[in-house]
């Protein structure tokens, strides 16, 4: 399973450890992911998905998992989210 959020598509950064003396070595910095269940308003079911507290934050801030989907560009999105997205967009395009 790959370390990236499917919300946000915030994936590892790589930098440097720094000594003391100046030496530098190679080190990843691995974003903070959650397995979570959000709950879709639209679809009325939970979605568990691998997001970062980050994504979390931005997603109770624009209003709920619904909402950002609709607002996220797919290229952002993993394959199971843009399947909620698709899913989400035929329920309010029925309703």
């Amino acid at each position: 399973m790959s370390r990236i959020c499917e919300l946000t598509g915030k994936g590892r950064q790589v930098g440097n450890n720094v000594s003391h003396a100046n030496n530098r070595t190679k080190r990843t910095f691995l974003p903070n992911l959650q397995n979570v269940t959000l709950i879709s308003d639209a679809l009325g079911k939970g979605v568990t998905l691998r997001v970062s507290t980050h994504g979390l934050r931005s997603v109770e801030h624009v209003g709920g998992l619904d909402n950002w989907l609709l607002k996220t560009k797919n290229e952002k999105l993993s394959t199971r989210a843009i399947k909620v997205k698709r899913e989400v967009t035929k329920k309010l395009a029925a309703a």
